[in-house]
């Protein structure tokens, strides 16, 4: 037992000085400047910037690309519905967005963590991933139960 402690604090130490620092919140260069006085004054009485004369509007709500490819999907479902072929038409949409959402390795942004820290540089876990540690932890400083 005493050996198997002993070559478990050395795995630790060796994973603890070879882990990848963990990414940081905000990517560098974008970091959250404070506001300025003249910044406070643009914002109007919801908290929000107003558009100022001369300045670029924002893309109205018609041409957000999201809203319109619902749509689109909603008058084509529509149109199935009418062929009767709603349901296949459905369930043919749920299996792209499945294939969609996935996305391969090479496709992860740089510095992008995985999910599965066996994927990860170092075997780097993910914030609020529960670790062997955490739960030794939890499970030997815990009072027992009905106490």
């Amino acid at each position: 037992s005493a050996a198997v402690e002993r070559r478990l604090a050395s795995f630790r130490a060796a994973r603890r000085g070879s882990a990848v620092p963990p990414r940081p919140a905000e990517p560098t260069g974008r970091a959250a400047a404070p506001e300025t006085p003249e910044a406070q004054q643009a914002a109007g009485p919801s908290g929000r910037a107003e558009a100022r004369p001369g300045g670029a509007a924002a893309a109205p709500v018609w041409a957000r690309p999201l809203l319109l490819k619902v749509l689109l999907w909603a008058v084509l479902l529509a149109l199935f519905v009418e062929l009767e072929l709603g349901l296949p038409y459905f369930v043919l949409s749920l299996i792209y967005w499945m294939y969609a959402g996935t996305r391969g390795p090479a496709e992860r942004r740089r510095g992008e963590l995985s999910a599965y820290s066996v994927f990860n540089p170092g075997c780097t876990a993910i914030a609020g991933t529960l670790t062997a540690e955490q739960l030794e932890r939890e499970l030997y400083y815990r009072p027992a139960a009905g106490r």
